[in-house]
């Protein structure tokens, strides 16, 4: 077999493999799927194909993101989105810094460097652990140096301020 009809082989197979991912790859992303009231946001975080609308149809639910809350209260099953991250799931651009701030992207990181042989599963756990520990330490500051507390609506009133009463109250 000559070099040109081996290229050529190479050429097609390298076609059909092409043309197989693309056929057979679901478009799976991790998005923020919105509930919650006007101006109240509260969102799931979920894993959806990328073609249902944004409140649509969904595969899995992996938890949620209350933005209203100092700082924001992220709630989310580790596990589940890094196997969806294995499994090829793109996060959306927000997702993607929720799922960096909680450490996931990070731990993917690791169990990378794991299969690479580059070091052994314990030593990764290890040091996510040192990671998530320093991680909490820098939360607790920075939640400590804010003044107004958890809640953004629940925020004390300045002195002097009127009082509202819920209407049907007093009088």
């Amino acid at each position: 077999m000559s070099r040109i009809a081996t290229f050529a082989i190479l050429e097609i197979l390298t076609l059909f493999v092409n043309a197989f991912k693309f056929l057979f790859k679901m478009p799976v992303k991790i998005r923020l799927q919105r509930h919650g009231s006007k101006k109240r946001p509260f969102y799931f975080i979920v894993v959806a194909d990328a073609r249902s609308p944004r409140d649509g149809k969904f595969i899995q639910k992996l938890g949620t993101y209350n933005p209203l809350t100092v700082p924001a209260t992220v709630q989310l099953d580790r596990q589940k989105a890094l196997d969806w991250l294995h499994k090829g799931a793109q996060p959306t651009d927000t997702v993607r810094r929720i799922l960096s701030y909680k450490g996931v992207l990070y731990l993917k990181h690791l169990l990378r460097g794991v299969k690479l042989g580059l070091f052994d599963e314990a030593a990764a756990m290890e040091k996510f652990q040192a990671w998530h520990s320093e991680h909490e330490l820098q939360l607790k500051k920075r939640q400590e140096a804010n003044p107004r507390g958890g809640n953004r609506r629940g925020a004390p009133r300045r002195p002097g301020a009127p009082v509202r009463r819920p209407s049907g109250e007093g009088q």
